[in-house]
């Protein structure tokens, strides 16, 4: 029985494990790219902007439709006596009519003038499209660096576990050995139950470290749109990379200044503002065609008749010119003006306030990416050293010349030293990655 069991749960486990799929960071940011939510709604609201643009091409072409109708009447009279003009009495008898009318029509209008206001316009929509689509590359650009974040998170949440689970066997290990001692007499029971203390918080951490993992998972892979009940593997980038060089990492950026001017040049959101504000300014000009004449033009042709093999008997055809002089709109024509000019002057003032934005974040983005190079060679000096003394303060407890304490102490210690390791070490791929995007150069077409 024992037997079938066995092989029924290696069955179960090699099932599990070829079930799994494996997610690279390339592959992630790809599937990011074509199935995240945000990138989906703004790629179809693109449509509208074109749509838009075409509506206002459209406004220069002439307007065609056509008609048809179909009446009929009848009308019944029961007669009856009437006066005539002489003062006559006059008898009538009753009566019943009926008539039929069938007519078709067809005809439209031409604005051949309207203060320019149809080219500002087009002018307008044609900056908003060229807006719109710098404004999704930037999206692009940002859901790839949201990728590259939680995909980060879920490696470092990973490696974490790692480090609970091997502090969990250092202190089963130690309490075997504790215990073995003390049934020899040379440690006090005391030491015994410390170090199960010890272990349990060690299990009970790995417990946290793992339920920490499983949320970072679930966060990437709905960010991804994927099931988040489906099983992947992560591969880490930089698993072949022996040892992390900092500072190999820091002649992809220069100064301050060249930065921020590289950020300016580079980033599609600035870009975009531009051509908002460019739109701005055409509406001003279409407002402002409102206080000029239009000259607009009008066509037609219609056929009238009782019976509908006779509708082409009669032809009417109709051509016409409407010139409107604007004199007085109610002031509707200096509100729209003002308006255009108000939304002008905000967006201007938003480009200069994304201005400072980038500055800001180009700055404040240096300045995290240098302390995060500092942090790093800090931590792992510090590793180093919370080794050394663990292992130090084990030999010398084993050899009776140190207490359980400073064991524990010294195992603590090293648990922060290497968890902060860790997480300096992701800490400083994701704030580089950040540093790129503050400047515009993330490139997303590379994961498309």
């Amino acid at each position: 029985m024992k037997k079938y069991l066995v092989l029924f749960c290696a069955f179960l486990i090699s099932t599990s494990l070829f079930a799994q799929q494996k997610l690279t960071l390339t592959e992630a940011v790809s599937i990011a790219l074509q199935r995240n939510s945000n990138v989906i709604k703004f790629q179809n609201n693109l449509e509208v902007n074109k749509s838009n643009l075409k509506s206002a091409w459209g406004n220069l072409l002439p307007s065609l439709g056509a008609s048809g109708s179909w009446g009929w009447q009848r009308i019944t009279d029961i007669g009856g006596t009437q006066i005539d003009e002489f003062g006559v009495p006059r008898v009538f008898g009753a009566s019943e009519t009926e008539s039929r009318d069938f007519s078709l029509g067809a005809g439209g209008n031409v604005t051949l003038f309207d203060g320019l206001a149809n080219y500002a316009n087009i002018s307008g929509r044609s900056d908003d499209l060229e807006s719109a689509k710098l404004d999704f590359e930037r999206l692009k650009e940002n859901t790839v660096f949201q990728t590259m974040e939680f995909y980060y998170n879920v490696l470092r949440q990973a490696e974490l576990v790692k480090v609970r689970e091997d502090n969990v066997q250092f202190n089963k290990k130690f309490l075997e050995q504790v215990q073995e001692r003390n049934r020899l007499g040379s440690v006090a029971i005391a030491d015994v139950y410390s170090q199960q203390v010890q272990l349990g918080n060690a299990e009970l951490l790995l417990i946290q470290q793992q339920n920490l993992f499983e949320n970072s998972k679930s966060t990437l892979l709905n960010f991804l749109a994927l099931d988040v009940l489906e099983d992947y593997e992560f591969v880490d980038p930089f698993a072949e990379a022996k040892e992390l060089k900092s500072d190999s990492f820091q002649s992809q950026f220069g100064d301050i200044t060249s930065l921020v001017s590289e950020a300016l040049t580079n980033r599609k959101d600035y870009q975009s503002q531009k051509y908002s504000l460019q739109s701005a300014e055409s509406g001003v000009s279409a407002a402002f065609g409102g206080v000029l004449p239009s000259l607009t033009g009008n066509y037609g042709f219609s056929t009238r008749a009782t019976e509908p093999g006779n509708l082409f008997d009669r032809k009417a055809y109709s051509l016409g010119l409407t010139l409107s002089l604007p004199i007085f709109s109610n002031f509707n024509t200096e509100n729209r003006i003002q308006i255009a000019e108000v939304s002008a002057k905000n967006v201007e003032e938003d480009l200069t306030a994304l201005e400072r934005q980038i500055k800001v974040e180009v700055k404040q983005g240096y300045q995290d990416f240098q302390a995060a190079k500092k942090g790093l060679d800090v931590a792992t000096k510090n590793l180093t050293s919370a080794e050394e003394n663990r292992r130090i303060n084990y030999e010398r407890y084993n050899l009776g010349s140190g207490t359980i304490l400073d064991v524990l102490q010294a195992d603590r210690d090293y648990s922060v030293a290497i968890s902060n390791k860790i997480d300096a070490t992701f800490e400083f791929y994701r704030l580089k990655d950040r540093l790129v995007n503050y400047l515009g150069k993330l490139n997303y077409k590379d994961f498309e």
